[in-house]
Formats: C-alpha cells, structure tokens, sequence
C-alpha cells in the first residue's frame, strides 16, 4: 500500500487528483491510502502522518506550498514530491526542495498517470526489507538496502555490507527469494547484486561498491537489462 497526500485548496483539483489516483490503482491493481489537505498548515501540523508522496499546490491562498514543501522536506528527506501549478516556471523552484516532478494545470489524466508511475517506481527503489542472519544461534538484523551483494561458497551465504561481512548456511535461491522483491539480481552463480550499487560495467565485470565482481555470459543479457531498467525508472 501508497501512503499519498494531497494538499489541494481547490476542491475540485483535490478531487480530481483523488480520482485520479483511484483510478490509476484499479488500472495498475494497487492500493492507496490518500489523505486530503485544504491547506498547507493542516500537513505541518498532522506530524503523526507519515506519507511516501505528497501533491503539493504551489499556489494556495493560506500558505505558499513551497513553502510547506521546505517544511516537510525538513522532517522527512525521503519522501517523493510532485507539484502542482498553473504556470511552469513555478515549478522549477520545486526542484529546490528535492521535488520529482509537476503536473500542469488544467490536468489530463495521461499525463498525471505518467507521472504517478515514475513517483511510484522512486519510491519502490526505496523499499528494503528485514534480513535476519543466523549463524549457529548468533542472530543479526540486516536492512536489505544496507547489503551490497551476497555471496554463495560451500552453502554458506556472505552478506557484504558496509559495516563488514555476515554469514550463514543457505542456498542462493533462498537469498533470491529473501530479496528479488528488492533490486537484487544474479550476475553470475555465485554473486546477488543490490542495483543501488552498481556504479559501472566493463565488459565482463561489474563495479560494486567498489568491488569487482564478474557477470558470466549466461546471466549477462538479463542483468544488464535489470541494471538499465533499474537506472530508467529515475534515480
């Protein structure tokens, strides 16, 4: 499920955006949790929610949704954000503040649907999941994003991190199953790549965090399609 806010002082936008995103849901079979705002001042004061794309208005009546953006922004650097305007030049300011994208008044479902799709596909390469290795009864916790690649030698899979290496006895397709939800693919028997760390591709060898890492020929044409699909869903 999306967690979405729309912070809209025209209720006819703040409907239609609503509709929209209905309506790009039962499309696309996802779920989205859509809180509205008629202002700006009533989303700085909800602190309690917590949201994975906000729509702002630049150009409210109450407040000036940069300036609530700045505010948000402040409280949560992950969030994705989209902006809304009746003249683009405005929306270059959103930019400032870490915005995605903006939708142009009067808005035309295709192009708002485009968009939502790119917001969303940003905040799916920010989701990780919970890893937990154990080895011979001492258990540690791993955030998925925090893993760079695993490793598989002699059943036992390595899990290289910044903060060091982690181990535990487990097949490759257990890793797979564990994370293919997360940007993690083969590119070769014994190696699982986060893409979030993919720096480059010489020929035969892949840059991973600053290891290098070979791609056999068998795995080669999918993962460097995955890496390129990855890098064109917007980083």
């Amino acid at each position: 499920m999306y967690r979405v806010a729309i912070v809209e002082d025209e209720e006819s936008y703040r409907s239609q955006i609503y509709d929209y995103i209905c309506q790009y849901g039962q499309e696309h079979q996802l779920t989205f949790d859509i809180t509205s705002y008629s202002d700006g001042a009533q989303i700085v004061a909800d602190r309690e929610k917590k949201f994975d794309l906000i729509f702002f208005d630049i150009e409210m009546k109450e407040v000036n949704g940069m300036e609530v953006a700045e505010k948000i922004r402040e409280r949560d650097e992950n969030v994705a954000m989209i902006f809304i305007t009746n003249m683009a030049q405005y929306a270059i300011e959103g930019y400032s503040v870490g915005a995605l994208d903006f939708v142009l008044k009067p808005i035309d479902y295709y192009g708002f649907s485009l968009r939502l799709g790119r917001a969303l596909g940003r905040v799916k390469k920010k989701e990780t999941t919970e890893v937990v290795i154990n080895n011979g009864g001492n258990i540690r916790r791993l955030d998925s994003g925090d893993i760079w690649y695993v490793e598989i030698e002699n059943r036992i899979l390595y899990f290289h991190t910044a903060s060091g290496e982690f181990s535990m006895r487990g097949t490759m397709a257990n890793a797979e199953e564990m994370l293919r939800d997360y940007h993690f693919v083969k590119c070769n028997h014994w190696y699982l790549v986060n893409l979030k760390y993919v720096t480059e591709i010489q020929d035969n060898i892949v840059v991973v965090a600053d290891n290098r890492l070979e791609i056999s020929r068998r795995n080669k044409t999918a993962f460097i399609k995955a890496v390129t699909d990855y890098i064109g869903g917007g980083l």
